[in-house]
């Protein structure tokens, strides 16, 4: 709102004044006085933002009120309007202090002048409001600048401080990025070449079914075991990357390190004398029990390929409580763990190795020797079980390698060794051929699948993708079993389940994958590590787990006898 104080005694001029102020476009508001005591108690500093004042008034006159305005309130800017305003007058007037003059004859620009005014009053405002900041800045400088040189002076230790931890960080996450990028990598290399390895694996054990001669026989073995190789190759990429399926169950590793003596000492040979250090009341650690024997051989193992000749190998466990931040990716951070500890005698690791030795396919052993995946393998189980790696090394005295587990909580009790009789009810023979509908993209994968479903008296269905699998149920639901590869493109396995699972409630699911988000697949209730076969197939594992499956939708709860435990 733009407050105008209005000196002017003619009502009509009045009038024309304020028809010409509504082109302004802004509200205003106009307290009109006509004479000096009216004018002289109105021109108080702050109380308008403009002065209008005609030039001839009968007891007063333009100037001695410009003279009041400048004494009273002389921030506001004062016009004269007036229709005998000369120009020398104007001048003289100019120069005592009026921002400008119109004259009624044309008042049209009377709002361009009134903005104007007010415009530069404005700038004035602000120039003397810099000014007077810019005075006290000057006074106030050379002591801000006494007190902020004591701030920099006490606050230089703990910059130095931070910048050094800066570096750490910047180092440990740096190392963080590259070992993530290659964990992307490797688990999409790992599916590709699972499915790879289901065609081939699948393939020669249907030709040893038909080759009879020794030596065909014998190179097929061979090929066999070269393809078994690389499906543990492809688990090793998996656990690097954390997209391996674990099953986490409570584990006494103080059990654990006592079963596996004998296997670690002929892994060691002869040569190399194991001591075991295992802490009383070890707190049990919530791991998959197969994954962290692995860890242990392997570790095991790279230790002995440090010890030249003979030496000593160290396993102690403890219970441990982290309170330091990691210093690095593969370290724990605070809380409660389970630790396992191996130990030797060998040559140490310098810093230019420790800095790349969770890298897959980094080794400094000789070729044929190793293939680089033992301590990535440990990291990526051990990172995505929810705990942490520690080296201890120094050349040519030796290395310790502490593998931190997260505790369970509350009580534990160890696991009984065999299943009951009820667990291991036989399945009641079907009164028909179960029927499995098989959903692969891949041809040769799912030309596998189905020879092998179909040799174990399946009626078999197949789709080559998830919309084509949906068409089929909706053509004719009348299945037992849909056995899903999860990596398919368009619709995934865990989005074709979940449609499924919508228009079909109890359909049962076996999902068949080279690698699956696990997250992924728990959202669609694969759970349990009966609901999963992985690629490539080890030998009974889908035929086993499809049978459990048709078993259970038969009659919920019982499970088959089986004489072989399912792979991982």
């Amino acid at each position: 709102m733009i407050r105008i104080l209005h000196l002017e005694d003619s009502d009509l001029d009045a009038e024309l004044v304020e028809a010409a102020l509504d082109a302004i476009g802004r509200p205003y508001s106009i307290e009109r006085v006509m004479d000096r005591p009216a004018f002289t108690a109105a021109a108080v500093p702050g109380r308008h933002d403009l002065i209008l004042a005609d030039f001839v008034l009968p007891t007063f006159d333009g100037i001695s009120a410009l003279a009041v305005a400048r004494e009273q309130c002389p921030d506001t800017p004062f016009v004269f309007v007036s229709g005998t305003l000369g120009e020398e007058t104007a001048v003289d007037a100019l120069k005592n202090g009026a921002v400008d003059y119109i004259t009624k004859q044309r008042l049209e620009r009377l709002p361009r002048t009134v903005l104007r005014a007010l415009a530069e009053a404005q700038a004035k405002h602000d120039k003397r409001r810099a000014e007077a900041a810019l005075q006290a800045l000057n006074e106030t400088l050379e002591v801000r600048i006494a007190e902020r040189t004591r701030e920099l002076a006490a606050s230089n230790a703990e910059l130095q401080t931070q910048i050094i931890e800066r570096e750490r960080v910047e180092d440990a996450l740096r190392l963080a990025q590259r070992l993530e990028a290659v964990g992307q990598l490797t688990s999409g290399v790992a599916h590709d070449f699972n499915n790879l390895l289901t065609v081939i694996s699948g393939n020669i054990e249907f030709l040893a079914r038909e080759m009879t001669s020794e030596r065909s026989q014998r190179r097929l073995a061979m090929m066999k075991g070269a393809a078994d190789r690389g499906a543990n190759l492809t688990a090793q990429l998996l656990a690097f990357s954390r997209r391996q399926r674990l099953a986490p169950t409570p584990v006494s590793l103080n059990q654990t390190v006592a079963s596996m003596r004998d296997l670690l000492q002929s892994s060691m040979g002869g040569a190399i004398r194991i001591e075991t250090t295992l802490q009383p009341e070890l707190w049990p650690a919530l791991v998959d029990a197969t994954q962290i024997e692995l860890v242990i051989l392997n570790l095991a193992i790279n230790a002995r390929d440090a010890m030249e000749v003979g030496g000593s190998l160290t396993i102690e466990t403890a219970n441990v409580t982290v309170t330091g931040q990691p210093t690095r990716p593969e370290e724990p951070i605070p809380g409660d763990y389970v630790m396992v500890a191996i130990s030797d005698t060998g040559t140490g690791m310098p810093p230019e190795v420790v800095k790349r030795v969770f890298e897959p396919f980094f080794t400094t052993k000789e070729v044929g020797k190793g293939s680089g995946l033992g301590l990535a393998q440990a990291y990526g189980f051990v990172k995505q079980s929810g705990g942490g790696i520690r080296i201890d090394t120094r050349v040519g005295e030796g290395t310790s390698i502490r593998v931190f587990l997260p505790r369970v909580e509350g009580a534990f009790e160890s696991p009984s060794q065999g299943a009951s009789s009820s667990d291991r009810a036989e399945a009641p023979a079907s009164a028909r051929r179960s029927v499995l509908l098989i959903v692969d993209d891949d041809t040769a994968v799912r030309e596998v699948t189905i020879t092998r479903l179909a040799e174990a008296g399946h009626v078999i269905r197949e789709a080559g993708s998830g919309l084509a699998a949906l068409a089929s149920l909706e053509a004719d639901s009348r299945v037992d079993l849909v056995v899903l590869d999860f990596a398919m493109p368009g619709m995934n396995g865990a989005e074709v389940a979940t449609e499924i699972r919508k228009r079909w409630p109890g359909m049962p699911i076996l999902f068949v994958t080279g690698y699956a988000d696990t997250t992924a697949l728990m959202t669609v209730g694969a759970v349990g590590p009966d609901s999963i076969v992985q690629k490539p197939f080890r030998e009974g594992e889908l035929e086993r787990k499809v049978a459990l499956a048709v078993a259970n939708r038969l009659q919920p709860g019982l499970r088959l006898v089986s004489s072989g435990t399912a792979g991982h």
